[in-house]
């Protein structure tokens, strides 16, 4: 009687379990990464789908602070002169038109000399074209010897105005060269004028040295504003475009995080180092950032779709990343993924899960010790 009363009750649990369709899966006997939580704790646990969300992951590449290439001036001579003065000092402010060397220069002396003397003609020819029209207009001279006089006048026009050009392009001002058509005075001696306002961040130069307008002899540039310049790995580039921000950590300064915008992408790809050149603008009022400054340039890329699991349902096991997914009705597998950073309370899935599966959302770690506990009681 006794047996026919359990024979009775196992079949009807059978019936209950197989009603309306519910799926039932036990768990594999002496698999330790199975857990079948006592129902205290399956009331605790959340579970949720593995989710598609827009990430914009953050690229981390070396930089350095850099000149501003647009308030960078390179200053040199421009006639052959040998240096008689020098009158900033490194590291010096500088304005704009103020003068930073002087030269000596027999070539602006030459020059001087055939811009007076073709002056001179110039004024010869005018009165002797002026003579000659006279001379025409009283029958004394014909035609032919006034138009003679004339071309030689417009000749010697023509002839001034390149020597006065000439010394324009030496560096000597319209109105010096006004004022030695006056006077009359060479001057052998020419200035060195800085062309921009800012700091003297390069001299190379020395007293009585011989220079040659190809040489820069100073260099000048406006510190209140810098690039920060970085080159990206071209495996990352497609993330990255003009107009995205920018975080600046600058180790020197304690890594204060500056904030910028991402102004220039390069077009090409360096074939040696595999990398492509970004740069952003960075204001520099109190002078802090010094040029050649290492840094850090963290570029916020655009977001792409990626799956993502809460950073709740991650449980770290042997020093790798694990979530619990679901198998059965009250049955549970941990799995070990692999992880990108946090962010915004999620982590990005790079591999271990496909994207369909159920996972415990909350009550993770608690549940890891479950399956630990029943683990070792198992062995």
């Amino acid at each position: 009687m006794k047996k026919a009363l359990i024979f009775l009750l196992t079949a009807t649990l059978l019936v209950a379990c197989k009603k309306d369709g519910a799926k039932t899966v036990e768990a594999p006997v002496g698999d330790p990464a199975v857990v079948a939580p006592g129902p205290e704790l399956l009331a605790q646990l959340q579970v949720g789908e593995i989710s598609l969300r827009p990430i914009a992951e953050t690229v981390r590449v070396a930089g350095r602070i850099d000149f501003d290439e647009q308030r960078l001036a390179r200053i040199g001579a421009t006639v052959t002169g040998r240096v008689t003065q020098i009158d900033v000092l490194l590291g010096q402010d500088v304005h704009k038109g103020e003068v930073l060397a002087r030269l000596n220069s027999s070539e602006l002396s030459s020059q001087q000399l055939a811009y007076l003397k073709a002056r001179a003609q110039l004024e010869l020819n005018r009165r002797n074209a002026e003579r000659a029209k006279a001379l025409f207009e009283a029958d004394v001279i014909g035609a032919a010897e006034m138009q003679r006089r004339e071309s030689e006048y417009q000749i010697s026009v023509a002839e001034t105005r390149a020597a006065a050009d000439q010394l324009r392009l030496l560096g000597v001002s319209s109105a010096a060269i006004e004022r030695l058509g006056k006077e009359g005075a060479v001057d052998s001696v020419t200035p060195v004028v800085a062309t921009l306002g800012g700091v003297v961040v390069e001299r190379k130069l020395a007293q009585g040295q011989v220079v040659q307008p190809a040489d820069t002899l100073f260099v000048v540039a406006d510190l209140s504003r810098l690039w920060a310049v970085a080159q990206v790995p071209e495996q990352q580039i497609g993330l990255i475009k003009a107009g995205q921000s920018v975080t600046i950590e600058v180790p020197a300064l304690g890594n204060e995080k500056l904030v910028g915008k991402l102004i220039f992408v390069g077009q090409t790809v360096n074939p040696d180092t595999r990398t492509v050149l970004v740069r952003t603008e960075l204001e520099n009022p109190d002078g802090r950032l010094k040029p050649a400054m290492l840094a850090s340039v963290l570029i916020e890329a655009r977001p792409v779709e990626r799956l993502v699991v809460p950073a709740s349902a991650v449980v770290r096991e042997n020093d790798e990343d694990h979530v619990f997914i679901v198998e059965g009705e009250g049955i549970f597998r941990l799995v070990q993924v692999k992880l990108g950073a946090e962010n915004g309370g999620q982590r990005v899935v790079l591999s271990g899960l496909k994207g369909n599966e159920k996972l415990v959302t909350a009550g993770a770690f608690h549940l890891n010790n479950e399956r630990n506990r029943k683990e070792m009681e198992g062995s």
